[in-house]
This record gives structure tokens, sequence and C-alpha cells, in this order.
């Protein structure tokens, strides 16, 4: 999605401006012309022309007559304008991502949902098989946070959801803390289960 027309129009009076196509004093074309020139109608030469005279780039008399009267501030506009359009651009491209970040994360879900259902299906697959593990009062990990506690790499497994009473939490927050009596669903190699043992109980 592109910047709307009037807003590029403006841009260019400005960067013509700087680039002295148009010198201070000189009265650019009536709407018409430039409508003609930038192939536009006379509403958006309008609104391009009134973006320009807000930041006192353009200059226009009650005859509706358009005069160049500062090529700093059409230095500056375009400096702006830079900023803007990067921030534009930066602001498409993390909707994009956030949209594909949607499809991953729904697809990781069903995935991992699957894996739950399907898990007395996967108990004679190797290497990887999900298995669970309920949290006593004992478990050293018991009142602290996924994140913390470093999981995947001080035991080579992976936490994909967490049984807690009738509720099943799929790809859990890692900001989450454990409880007692939570079942942790966790997916790892057969040698993997005596270190998530020797793990939450040391």
């Amino acid at each position: 999605m592109s910047l709307p027309i009037y807003q590029s129009i403006a841009i260019d009076i400005a960067r013509r401006i700087v680039n002295k196509e148009f010198s201070i004093g000189d009265k650019i074309s009536g709407r018409t012309l430039l409508s003609a020139h930038y192939g536009v109608s006379s509403e958006t030469i309008r609104k391009a022309i009134a973006i320009l005279k807000e930041v006192n780039v353009l200059s226009v008399s009650q005859g509706k007559e358009v005069e160049v009267i500062s090529q700093k501030q059409a230095f500056l506009f375009l400096t702006n304008q830079k900023e803007v359009e990067l921030t534009y651009s930066l602001k498409q491209e993390l909707e994009m991502l956030l949209k594909e970040k949607e499809k991953i994360d729904l697809r990781f879900r069903k995935v991992t949902s699957d894996i739950i259902n399907y898990s007395d299906r996967l108990k004679n697959i190797n290497p990887y098989n999900p298995f669970e593990i309920q949290l006593t009062s004992n478990c050293s990990i018991v009142g602290k946070s996924l994140k913390s506690i470093n999981f995947r790499q001080n035991t080579g497994s992976l936490i994909i959801a967490i049984r807690r009473e009738k509720e099943v939490y799929i790809a859990p927050d890692p900001n989450e803390l454990l409880k007692t009596g939570d079942r942790l669903v966790i997916v790892g190699s057969q040698e993997s289960l005596q270190a998530v043992n020797d793990f939450i109980y040391s």
C-alpha cells in the first residue's frame, strides 16, 4: 500500500523546489495545469498544495495564485517525509509479519494439539515421544516461569502444553508460572525423560 497520491505530489513539488526547478518567488501553474501535468483531479492538486502551504513552502493568494516562498522549508519537508515514509514502510512490514506470525501460531497450535490428541498412537515412534510429567510440591520448578527455568536448554526437551485441572494450555506463555498439580506435556527423546526428572526434582 502506497502513500496517498496527493502526498506523493506534494513531495514531488518540494523536490523540484529543492532541485531549483522552481525558484523562490516563482509562480507555480494553477491547479488545472498541475492537474494535467500529474494526471489527477484539481481536488488532488488542492490537497497537495495545502500540505506545502501548511509547512510554509508555498503561499496561496486569494486569487489562488501559488508562489514558492522557501527552499529551506521544502528541504525540511522532504527530510521529514523520508522519516514518515520509513515509518509507514516499517508499519506495513510489521502488519505483514504479524499476519505471518498468526498463521504460524495457528499451525503450531494445530500441530501440538494433534500431538496431544494422538499421543497414544505416537508412543512407539522414535526418537521423539510425547510424554507427561505431573508436578508435585517437591518439584524445584513449581512457582517459577517457563522462561526462567530454561527448560529446553537444561533437558533437551520441549514443553508443548500444560494440563491444568480441566484446561489445556497449548504453546503456553513463557511467563506462565508453574503450579503444583500441573501436567507438563513434553516432547523429547527417550533418553531425555531421565534428564527431565533430574531437572525438576533437583
